[in-house]
């Protein structure tokens, strides 16, 4: 039961990580590969801020989002000069600084030690110190990511940022400011990543700058191609696919020998033979 618990949980942060990349990549039409660096600015602040100086983890996880928001802010504004996949070049290389500020900060983050001992969270008198209270936590925060993914989407400013997917030479000739769209709608989305970070980093226990690479961005973009762009519910089946999938394989029966390699072929070839005959992604609506 607590393995069940454990993969739904890594399920339902990753969940929350998928929907807030599709608001930018699958509405929005913008390549970002830097999703993982507002997921550790989250993770980071959270941690550093509950072990280093006792805050609770609800203030916490607040001021990671704060912090996420105000660095996806300035890089925003970076990235606005920028379209197509000079975009995703661009977004690459913060996550590749973010990654190293991380790795090589040692007086804030410890670098490759990383920091332990980060405590579970705590509100008027109810623990989650235990996994199952935390599945119900992480369970609530996805409902809200969901909610707030599709009031967007189902608004006038989700019309906008369709619109500037198809066309934004177009829109602009209405009178749209296309950079401030884009620019919130880059802020919402690291926000929503940073809260994932901070659950995640509280769950785990243990963080340091390998959980937030640009292997781990090339995953969740992965997340929402697989499970399909433009749709909320593709983001979290996406990222069920993508979480159990590995996991499943394991009860394959594959020889001992050499079970890790054939897991990770077949898996593999699973997602290659879903892009070859639906590129679009499972439930997609739009393809990049």
């Amino acid at each position: 039961m607590e393995y069940a618990i454990n993969l739904a949980i890594l399920f339902l942060i990753y969940a929350i990580l998928g929907l807030s990349l599709n608001l930018v990549v699958g509405y929005t039409g913008l390549l970002s590969t830097a999703h993982a660096a507002f997921y550790g600015i989250g993770a980071y602040a959270a941690a550093i801020l509950v072990t280093s100086h006792n805050v609770n983890f609800f203030m916490a996880l607040l001021a990671g989002v704060l912090a996420s928001a105000l660095a996806a802010l300035l890089i925003g504004v970076v990235l606005s000069r920028f379209a197509g996949d000079y975009y995703a070049l661009v977004s690459l290389g913060f996550n590749v600084i973010a990654y190293s500020v991380l790795l090589n900060w040692q007086g804030l983050t410890r670098g490759p030690l990383g920091i332990p001992g980060i405590s579970r969270p705590y509100l008027l008198g109810l623990a989650f110190s235990s996994n199952g209270p935390f599945l119900v936590l992480a369970l609530i925060f996805l409902a809200m990511a969901y909610i707030i993914s599709r009031f967007i989407a189902g608004s006038s400013f989700g019309r906008v940022l369709k619109a500037i997917r198809e066309d934004e030479g177009a829109i602009q000739v209405f009178g749209y400011d296309t950079v401030r769209y884009k620019l919130a709608v880059f802020v919402i989305s690291a926000a929503m990543a940073a809260a994932a970070g901070a659950l995640f980093a509280s769950y785990i226990t243990f963080i340091d700058p390998s959980s937030f690479t640009v292997m781990e961005s090339v995953f969740i973009l992965a997340i929402i191609i697989l499970g399909g762009l433009s749709n909320l519910k593709g983001s979290v089946l996406g990222a069920a696919i993508m979480v159990l999938l590995p996991e499943a394989l394991r009860f394959a029966g594959f020889p001992a020998s050499m079970a890790a390699e054939l897991r990770q072929a077949v898996y593999g070839l699973s997602l290659i033979l879903l892009m070859l005959f639906r590129p679009q992604g499972i439930l997609g609506e739009y393809r990049l």
